[in-house]
C-alpha cells in the first residue's frame, strides 16, 4: 500500500509539473498584439531583450524538465522494481558493484548539460548587456528616489517623473531607448518584465539597460529592490508610443509651464511654502530636485508614483496629507488652510 501511494504521488508531481509548462507556454504564446493594456507578464515579451530572456528561460525550463522527469521515473521505476517482497524476507539481496559505463555517465552527461545552459546564457546576457546604440536611439536617464521615479531626456530638454514615454521601435527602422540607471539615495531595481530584465540602481555606480518595443501601448513596471517603507508602491509606466504621438509628446513636455493670471494666488502659494524647495516648475522661482518636476504634472495619470490616479481629488488629498496614500513617503504634510490648499490644486491643474 505504502509502495503504491508513493508511485501515484510521484506520477502526480510529473502530471503537475507537465500542466504548469504547457500552461506558462500556452500564456507566452496567447501574447495580445493588439492590446493597449499590458500587466506584468513575463510570458509576453514586447522587446528584443524580454524576448532573448524568456526564451532562455523556456530552453531552461526545458531542460530541466527533461531531467526532472527522467530521474522522476527511474526513482519510481527503482522503487517499484527492486522493492521488498514477502519472499524474499531474511535473504541478503544481489550485490551489485560499480559499472564504469554508468559512472562515466552520470559524471559527462551533467557536465555537458552545465555546459550547455552557461553558454545559452553568456550568449543572451552578451546580447542584452552589449548591444551597440545606434544614432538614433532615444537617450534616458533614470534616476531611483524614495519612493519615486525621475525621468531626464538630455537630448531633448525633457524631464518628468513616474510615467516613461519611449516610441515604438519599428523593426525595419529601429528606434531603440537606452538608459542610464543612476540612483539618488540607496538601491532601486528598474523592472518592466514586458521590456526588459532587472537592473539594479546602485548609487555611485551607473548601470545601462535598453528596450526596444515593437507594439504600441502602456507597460507596468515596479521597483524590484526592497528600498524602503513604499517600496512595494514605488511603480512605473512605460508608455510606449507612435513616432507621431512621441514627438507631440516632446514638444508640449518641451512647452514652459502653462500661465494663467486668474490663478496667481495659487502660484504665489506655492512659491511661498516649502513646496519650491523641493520641486521645479519650469518658468518659476521653484527649481527643487529633490521631489519631481511638476511643469507638466497633469499630463501624467497617476500620482505618488502610481500610488493613485491624478485626479484633482487624489491631487488635493495628497499635498494634504501624503500619508493617506503613501504612508512612509518622504513628503511632508503642507499644512495649508483649505482656501490656499485649493488655490495650490486648483494652479496645478492648470500644468498640462
Amino acid at each position: 500500500m505504502l509502495m503504491q501511494r508513493m508511485k501515484s504521488s510521484k506520477i502526480h508531481i510529473v502530471a503537475q509539473f507537465i500542466f504548469l509548462f504547457w500552461s506558462a507556454a500556452a500564456v507566452w504564446a496567447s501574447e495580445p498584439p493588439n492590446s493597449s493594456a499590458h500587466t506584468t507578464n513575463i510570458f509576453a515579451p514586447a522587446s528584443t531583450p524580454a524576448k532573448s530572456i524568456v526564451d532562455l528561460s523556456v530552453f531552461v525550463l526545458v531542460i530541466t524538465g527533461i531531467i526532472f522527469v527522467v530521474v522522476c521515473a527511474l526513482l519510481v521505476y527503482s522503487i517499484i522494481k527492486f522493492r521488498g517482497r514477502a519472499v524474499d524476507a531474511g535473504r541478503e539481496p544481489a550485490q551489485v558493484y560499480g559499472s564504469t559505463q554508468i559512472e562515466l555517465a552520470w559524471t559527462i552527461i551533467p557536465i555537458l548539460i552545465v555546459i550547455v545552459l552557461f553558454l545559452a546564457t553568456a550568449r543572451a546576457i552578451h546580447a542584452v548587456q552589449d548591444a551597440p546604440e545606434p544614432a538614433g536611439a532615444i537617450e534616458v536617464t533614470a534616476i531611483g528616489h524614495q519612493y519615486w521615479w525621475e525621468f531626464r531626456y538630455p537630448k531633448l530638454g525633457v524631464v518628468t517623473a513616474n510615467e516613461l514615454h519611449i516610441p515604438v521601435s519599428d523593426p525595419a527602422n529601429p528606434t531603440p531607448t537606452f538608459l542610464t540607471l543612476l540612483s539618488a539615495d540607496t538601491d532601486h531595481s528598474f523592472w518592466v518584465p514586458e521590456l526588459a530584465g532587472k537592473t539594479d540602481l546602485i548609487p555611485n555606480h551607473p548601470n545601462r539597460m535598453w528596450m526596444d518595443p515593437q507594439r504600441p501601448g502602456i507597460f507596468l513596471g515596479q521597483c524590484a529592490q526592497y528600498c524602503g517603507t513604499q517600496h512595494a508602491k514605488m511603480l512605473l509606466r512605460v508608455s510606449v508610443d507612435s513616432p507621431e504621438d512621441f514627438a507631440a509628446w516632446v514638444r508640449g513636455q518641451q512647452q514652459p509651464a502653462a500661465q494663467d493670471a486668474s490663478l496667481a494666488t495659487g502660484r504665489r502659494v506655492f512659491e511661498s511654502n516649502a513646496c519650491m524647495n523641493c520641486h521645479a516648475v519650469a518658468g518659476t522661482n521653484a527649481n527643487g530636485r529633490f521631489g519631481p518636476d511638476l511643469t507638466h504634472l497633469m499630463s501624467r495619470v497617476t500620482i505618488a508614483s502610481g500610488a493613485a490616479m491624478n485626479t484633482p481629488e487624489n491631487l488635493r488629498l495628497w499635498i494634504q496629507d501624503p500619508n493617506a496614500i503613501k504612508p512612509g513617503s518622504l513628503m511632508p504634510a503642507m499644512k495649508l488652510s483649505d482656501s490656499d490648499l485649493n488655490a495650490v490644486v486648483s494652479y496645478m491643474e492648470t500644468l498640462r
